[in-house]
């Protein structure tokens, strides 16, 4: 399956610790390779709607969050990244996440 990430994603994720990108990029090849991932790496995001989930990432210096929406098994779209610094995902993250989605 082809990987899209959103050129606005592909920006904030720029800013990433190096230990996080990694994780991230390998979570990305085991998705793209069919690979199903399950809490604590990944976590669906059905109050965004079908297809829309999370890659949960951690590091000394925080919690980092990727919101990913996987249209008709053809593609996976990396749609928002952020750093959290919250127990519960801001409004602001989710609206703009949904945002971009309806673009596709």
């Amino acid at each position: 399956m082809k990987v899209v990430i959103l050129s606005a994603c592909e920006k904030e994720i720029k800013d990433f610790p190096e230990e996080i990108k990694l994780a991230l990029f390998e979570l990305v090849s085991d998705l793209s390779s069919g690979l199903s991932l399950s809490m604590p790496v990944s976590k669906r995001m059905t109050s965004m709607g079908h297809g829309v989930s999370e890659l949960r990432l951690k590091d000394g210096s925080g919690a980092y969050r990727i919101i990913y929406f996987i249209k008709k098994k053809d593609a996976i779209y990396l749609i928002h990244a952020f750093k959290k610094k919250t127990q519960k995902t801001p409004k602001k993250n989710i609206d703009l996440a949904l945002k971009r989605i309806k673009r596709l």
